[in-house]
């Protein structure tokens, strides 16, 4: 546990979810950083954008300490998904320095309270939206890394890359023929078992 105790592990937790999160981009051209690649629109640089306005109000205005710069897509008359993908105006360099600028706005915010110190968050239920620091910061840890796993995998899809922080990072040791061989393995177990699901008679199972 980093020297600090708990606050300093969760607050350690968020640092690393916003480097392995920015990391994605590395070496990707304007296009690849915000190329959607599943239904629903996902991509990189949108992720960071979210995350922006994640940490700009759990960590900002949750606690009376707005971010002072405006966010027009958190707006109530923003269209639905405003903050989940990056205009043509808006550069790669200019979200990534935004999440920078407000990531120190929260970690001022971090470092000012203590773990039970109060907040509200006016947009969750009424019975849950007293909240304090602590409560906050599971919940935008949580956040942070369940959109840097969505980054995993759209940065593979992207090019290729994988990797913790850089490529290769926390991965099993294999060249391209041996992870194509993996897949190769894994598709034929999924087929067997869908073969053998298909085969199995319903009575069997209740």
């Amino acid at each position: 546990m980093p020297a600090g105790g708990p606050k300093a592990e969760l607050h350690a937790y968020l640092r690393a979810a916003r480097q392995a999160l920015v990391g994605k981009l590395d070496g990707l051209s304007e296009y690849d950083a915000r190329r959607p690649l599943v239904r629903t629109g996902t991509n990189l640089l949108g992720l960071v954008k979210h995350l922006a306005g994640v940490e700009a109000g759990y960590l900002g205005d949750a606690f009376g300490r707005p971010f002072p710069e405006p966010l027009p897509w958190l707006d109530g008359d923003a269209e639905p998904n405003a903050d989940m993908w990056a205009t043509p105006d808006e550069s790669r360099d200019d979200v990534v320095g935004l999440y920078r600028r407000v990531g120190a706005h929260a970690d001022a915010t971090i470092d000012a309270l203590a773990l039970d110190a109060p907040g509200v968050v006016p947009w969750w239920p009424d019975d849950r939206r007293a909240v304090t620091l602590h409560t906050v910061l599971v919940h935008v840890v949580a956040e942070a890394h369940r959109h840097a796993g969505h980054a995993d995998i759209v940065r593979e899809l992207v090019d290729g890359t994988v990797g913790l922080r850089h490529p290769g990072d926390n991965m099993a040791p294999g060249d391209r023929a041996w992870w194509r061989g993996h897949r190769d393995r894994l598709e034929e177990a999924a087929r067997d078992a869908g073969r053998r699901g298909a085969t199995t008679d319903p009575a069997d199972t209740g």
